[in-house]
């Protein structure tokens, strides 16, 4: 376990966690533009999402600590999405 906080780099935390708030934000978006019928929005922010997914994978097998900032990004990438969407139908 001391290996592992030894290893733990806050810029590549920093990294993962803006990684994840991107991909939970882009998948929120993806699944609004899926419901909306939109192919070539849906399918560019899939791949981007796949892209941005390895990075984080390649990061945690290695130290599982990496989960952390992962989970933090994860949930404010969607909440923010989301939250403005409501906003949006709200004052429609």
């Amino acid at each position: 376990m001391d290996n592992l906080w030894e290893k733990f780099d806050i810029k590549i935390a920093l990294m993962i966690f803006s990684a994840y708030f991107a991909i939970d934000a882009m998948y929120a978006l993806y699944t609004f533009s899926v419901v909306k019928k939109k192919p070539l929005t849906s399918s560019s922010i899939g791949a981007l999402m796949h892209f941005l997914l390895a990075f984080g994978v390649i990061n945690y097998v290695q130290n599982y600590l990496y989960i952390i900032p992962l989970a933090m990004g994860s949930w404010v990438g969607t909440f923010i999405i989301v939250s403005r969407e409501k906003r949006k139908e709200k004052y429609s």
